[in-house]
């Protein structure tokens, strides 16, 4: 991208009403900007229709199977792959079924690494790599909306007959153009000229909460707005499961922690045999009936 290009990006201005903030006291710097950060929910309410039309295409396929896969390069990058860590412990999600990719690998998580953000080819080599199929959900994740391995990623998803999904921060971009699904969330000039880690990384962590959040509760993985597929992995995890499992059914703590050891801690069939008053075996069978809809099972 030369110069110009990049002076043309809202996300790129420069704010002169900010340039002798070096010259305040620490809290004037401080108020300055939490006011900046407080237009980016509304940035974010601006898309909702867009997220919600992008979400329930992403969760129909994952539905038969397909994975949602995350794509860009720095910033962008690092905060889809934590987006896709986060979601094996919170909603029991299979390997591989939320995949997080970052322009140069895992080392970059911590570092650059040198035109990795620069190549679509490395891009298609990477969802390639994964073997993309047809009821993927393929996420570009880029502020400038112009970020090569994000619009390669997009493109090569496309050709694979992928659903692709634009998240950017400029309005009327590339990858906005490229995708079936633009999400164009604007935030505007950053606190520090060009530094998109700010609003547009905040922006972009929000939307990305939404579309992997809101998927799962499609797809049963909650019920209400209770973790119930959350892996015990730890104690305090386990300390949540036992509360999951109070908030839903009400039981008193013996009960639940026999519910518990008999579905081997997961707290969706110990929801189950409580509510439905049946035993472990029975409940893992209904919720396989059910594609792991509690709701569902506990209509049978």
């Amino acid at each position: 991208m030369n110069p110009s290009e990049l002076a043309a990006l809202t996300t790129e201005a420069f704010r002169p009403d900010l340039a002798d903030i070096d010259r305040l006291p620490t809290a004037e710097i401080a108020r300055l900007m939490n006011a900046e950060d407080q237009s980016v929910p509304a940035a974010v309410a601006t898309q909702l229709p867009r997220i919600a039309a992008a979400v329930d295409a992403t969760a129909a396929r994952m539905a038969r199977g397909g994975r949602l896969i995350y794509a860009g390069a720095g910033t962008a990058g690092r905060l889809g792959v934590l987006d896709a860590s986060e979601c094996p412990p919170t909603f029991n999600t299979a390997p591989g079924q939320v995949v997080g990719l970052i322009a140069g690998g895992r080392a970059a998580m911590t570092e650059a690494v040198e035109g990795a953000e620069d190549s679509r080819d490395l891009a298609a080599e990477d969802l390639a790599a994964l073997r993309l199929r047809a009821d993927d959900t393929v996420v570009g994740v880029s502020a400038s909306g112009r970020t090569p391995y994000a619009l390669g990623a997009v493109e090569h998803a496309r050709t694979a007959g992928a659903l692709t999904i634009g998240l950017v921060c400029n309005p009327g971009s590339a990858l906005a153009a490229a995708a079936d699904h633009a999400i164009e969330v604007v935030v505007g000039p950053e606190f520090v000229t060009g530094s998109t880690r700010l609003k547009a990384g905040t922006a972009q962590k929000l939307v990305l909460n939404m579309i992997s959040t809101i998927t799962m509760v499609r797809l049963g993985k909650t019920y209400g707005n209770l973790m119930v597929d959350v892996r015990a992995t730890n104690d305090k995890l386990r300390a949540r499961s036992h509360r999951i499992v109070a908030l839903a059914t009400g039981a008193p703590a013996p009960a639940i922690d026999a519910a518990l050891a008999a579905t081997d801690g997961e707290v969706k069939p110990a929801i189950l045999t409580l509510l439905a008053d049946v035993d472990a075996d029975t409940a893992i069978r209904l919720l396989k009936e059910t594609d792991g809809h509690l709701r569902a099972a506990l209509e049978r």
